[in-house]
């Protein structure tokens, strides 16, 4: 490995992993954060906020999802994580015919 080579290497494990941008200001978002937001402030659990809003985006990207969790459920980024891997598996088992 030449040098340079070595130094771009270098160069590309230090830059910073750029942040997708995700926008909540769609209608159908800022209703489900609206409806989890709701439910906490009911002294609803953060886990029948986080069902409530998955249902709203389930055809939305995780990536989405998972910020529509973190402002409308309370959560920290990893709790939205467990969260949305839980509530998807909840939403396939619901579907599967007993």
């Amino acid at each position: 490995m030449t040098k340079n080579a070595a130094e771009s290497t270098a160069a590309e494990q230090k830059a910073p992993v750029e942040a997708k941008k995700i926008d909540l200001t769609k209608p159908p978002i800022k209703e489900a954060i609206a409806k989890g937001k709701a439910l906490i402030k009911e002294g609803k659990s953060k886990a029948d906020a986080a069902m409530v809003i998955f249902e709203a985006l389930k055809d939305e990207e995780k990536d989405v999802v998972i910020a529509a969790f973190i402002q409308g459920a309370t959560l920290t980024e990893k709790g939205a994580v467990t969260y949305w891997y839980n509530c998807r598996r909840k939403a396939k088992k619901a579907v599967k015919p007993a």
